[in-house]
């Protein structure tokens, strides 16, 4: 059984508000397909995490590119984004890119209007809490999805807590959700 206490003890009274924990990829597909305008943001322990000897990196190249999310590369990530052939929509540290999320009249990465969906993987927690809190509080025009193996309350849909065997499983599984057409 997995529990869905956060990392971070100090967070688990967060308000009236919590994240919605979803195990199954097809339903986390389901809703990524269904977002008009999806933003991936990678953050720097997508260069150093790999499950069975795979960078978490190169899942994330394969989840944008399954569907053809653009992708915010955030801390050094772009230069590896770039030898696997992905090239991100922009380049901003978390910081900057939660700013303008904020913001209802942003643009967006491509100029085409601000995401409705931002979905993050690769955050040291803290940084990842703090991030998901300022959105929750402060840009209720969009909803925030994470890919990392921890739950966080503050985004609007979380894994549980995963072991990492469990975690690659969903990302394999939410790669293949997303390729394949819905009825």
């Amino acid at each position: 059984m997995t529990t869905t206490l956060p990392y971070h003890r100090v967070n688990v009274l967060t308000g009236t508000k919590a994240a919605r924990i979803i195990e199954d990829a097809g339903e986390y597909a389901h809703l990524i397909k269904r977002a008009r305008r999806p933003l991936l943001v990678l953050g720097a322990r997508t260069l150093t995490m790999s499950l069975d000897g795979r960078l978490l990196i190169e899942y994330a190249a394969d989840i944008a590119s399954a569907i053809g999310i653009p992708i915010c590369a955030t801390a050094h990530t772009k230069k590896k984004l770039l030898e696997l052939g992905v090239e991100p929509a922009s380049s901003y540290d978390i910081t900057e890119i939660v700013n303008h999320l904020k913001d209802p009249e942003w643009r967006g990465v491509k100029k085409e209007g601000n995401h409705d969906l931002v979905m993050f993987l690769g955050f040291r927690t803290d940084f990842g809490e703090q991030a998901l809190s300022t959105l929750k509080h402060y840009a209720q025009h969009l909803k925030t999805m994470t890919l990392c193996k921890y739950y966080y309350p503050h985004a609007s849909y979380s894994l549980p807590n995963l072991k990492d065997e469990k975690w690659k499983e969903f990302l394999d599984n939410l790669i293949t959700n997303l390729k394949e057409k819905e009825a």
